[in-house]
Order: structure tokens, then C-alpha cells, then sequence
């Protein structure tokens, strides 16, 4: 079957190490369905894994990719589910320390076909498009859960999205004005600030300005470059959460006096679970929400989305069509 793969590593030339070609069909273990891929997602862990992150050698050739969605063996739509649990895990499987992503360990989305775990398979809702489910599986999900399980947030609040074009980034922005949160974001990027606007977010801020007033929670994926402004732009008692840190995570300075003074929340937040996807794909449909979808390529072209996400050029999502 076809697949987009990563062959090798390499630290500096990611795209080096990418291959588009042949591999063998999953061989399902007890327990695990093929699910036939309609559509599939690029994410940035994708890029991280060609570096070699998370990846080490002893487990290349290993097809790339979290998001995807297409037909169960019964003809079932289905979106997959991309944490997989370990064995006899019970409970909040993002808790477990042993778990993994597709493409990790296991075989990932980036092909004609994937197996998973049967339980990792949600309904897709029937008035969803192919190219919106493919958008959820990581990015999105990673967003619902910081705005909706781990920000203690009402709506009305006022949350600020530090950086703006990213898969995550924008998520947050279109669900959070979905939700009723009044949505800012910051970004280097004048046109990317505009853009978020024009999706949802209520203001656009050069990265590090001042806020005309205080927020209740700060969505925070850059890290070190961002940190300092996340902490002096929260009220008493707001909330951090932060789900990366893509500029490093050493800050100049980590801000404890004012984190421990203001009764300040940080609050950790990776991907989420099934039954959260399963939340975030009904709210999607009944609500209409349109994920921003940056480019779509086939998936013989998959090096053409990778160098996207190499360039930093993005601005939302960038789907692959499988079939």
C-alpha cells in the first residue's frame, strides 16, 4: 500500500529523511481494526519524528502520521483515535505513562490503511466532512482539552492564544468564539494576526505587547519566548495551560514569585482522550464549525504539505486525500 514514511532521521534536514512508497498492509493484532483511509493530517510531531524525536532508529521504517479517518471493516465512518494505551491501562489514557501516538511505535495514518485499537475508533458524524475529521485527531483535540477539561473557563471569559496560524492555535480560536470566549491571540506575523481575526479571534497583538486589560486564561504552545508575557497578562487567579514549547522550555525567568503571589494556575495539557474526541466531533458538526484547512495535497504529494510545515508557512491545517 501506499504510505509516507519516515526511512531515516535527520536533525536539519528533515524532509531528507521522508519516503513515499510502497509498504506492507497492517496485520491487525486481536483486539485491533483496519480502518480503509479516506483522509489524513499532517501535524507537526510528524516533522519532529523525521528529526528523529521520539523516534529512534531500532523502529524505522515507520509510517508517519496521527490524524486520519475513513471506513471501519463493517463500512463504518469513523475518525481515529491516535493515543494508544498500554496493556491493562484503565482510566484517562493521556495519564498513562507508557502510552504512545500513532506513528510512534505503531504504524501511523499517512497510508492507505492503519490498524488500530477497535476502542480508538469514534463515530464520525454523518454531516462532517471527510477533510474536517481529518483536522481532529491531534491539533484539535490537543485544543479542547485545554479549553475545555483544563482551563476552568465560562463563557464570556477573555483567553489569549499566544502565536496564531499553527493547527492548534487556530483551533483554539474557533472553538473558544464557538464556545462564547472572547478570543485574543499574539503573533509576529501581521497577516497571521489578521487572519485569526477573520476566523474568530476578537483582537490581533504583536507578539510581547502590552493588553489593553488583563485576560482569565492564556492558551500557551511557544514557551521560553512567550512565558514571561503569558504570566504578566493574567488576572488574579487566572490560568496557564500549556501544551508545548516549541521555542524551548528554559524562559529567561520562570515568573514563581508572581505565579505563587497572584495565585496563578499552571496547568499541563496533552492531547486528550477518546471520549473527548468523541465530544469535540459532535461540537464540531452541531455547531458548523469549519476547520481552517491550509492546503490539501494527495498523498502521493506529501512531501509538498511536509515542506509547508517545514517553511513555517502554514495557517491551519494541511490534509492529505487518501482516497
Amino acid at each position: 500500500m501506499l504510505a509516507a514514511y519516515a526511512a531515516r532521521s535527520s536533525a536539519h534536514e528533515p524532509l531528507s529523511a521522508l519516503e513515499i512508497g510502497e509498504r506492507p498492509e497492517p496485520e491487525p493484532p486481536a483486539g485491533w481494526a483496519t480502518v480503509l483511509l479516506t483522509t489524513a493530517g499532517l501535524n507537526h510531531h510528524d516533522v519532529w519524528s523525521l528529526r528523529g524525536v521520539g523516534l529512534p532508529p531500532d523502529r524505522l521504517p515507520m509510517i508517519l502520521g496521527c490524524d486520519g479517518a475513513g471506513l471501519d471493516e463493517d463500512g463504518n465512518e469513523v475518525i481515529v483515535h491516535a493515543v494508544i494505551a498500554s496493556d491493562g491501562w484503565t482510566g484517562d489514557e493521556t495519564l498513562d505513562p507508557r502510552r504512545t501516538l500513532l506513528s510512534e511505535l505503531h504504524d501511523g495514518t499517512l497510508a492507505e490503511k492503519v490498524a488500530v485499537p477497535r476502542a480508538n475508533l469514534v463515530p464520525k458524524p454523518s454531516e462532517m466532512s471527510w477533510q474536517t475529521a481529518a483536522c481532529l485527531s491531534t491539533a484539535w483535540l490537543t485544543a479542547y482539552r485545554m479549553l475545555f477539561t483544563n482551563a476552568g473557563l465560562t463563557p464570556g471569559a477573555t483567553v489569549l492564544v499566544q502565536g496564531a496560524g499553527g493547527g492548534v492555535a487556530t483551533a483554539l480560536v474557533q472553538l473558544g468564539s464557538a464556545a462564547g470566549y472572547r478570543m485574543w491571540v499574539t503573533s509576529r506575523d501581521e497577516a497571521k494576526g489578521a487572519k485569526a481575526v477573520d476566523i474568530g479571534a476578537d483582537r490581533a497583538f504583536e507578539s510581547g505587547a502590552r493588553l489593553p486589560e488583563r485576560v482569565d486564561a492564556v492558551m500557551e504552545t511557544v514557551g521560553a519566548a512567550t512565558w514571561s508575557h503569558s504570566v504578566n497578562a493574567l488576572n488574579p487567579g487566572g490560568t496557564i495551560v500549556i501544551c508545548g514549547a516549541t521555542s524551548g522550555d528554559a524562559p529567561a525567568k520562570a515568573e514563581l514569585t508572581k505565579i505563587f503571589f497572584k495565585q496563578l494556575r499552571v496547568i499541563g495539557s496533552t492531547m486528550g482522550t477518546r471520549s473527548e474526541l468523541e465530544r469535540l466531533a459532535k461540537f464540531v458538526a452541531s455547531q458548523g464549525i469549519q476547520p481552517v484547512i491550509d492546503s490539501v495535497f494527495p498523498l502521493a504529494g506529501a512531501r509538498d504539505g511536509f515542506a509547508r510545515l517545514v517553511d513555517g508557512e502554514v495557517f491551519g491545517k494541511v490534509v492529505l486525500t487518501v482516497a
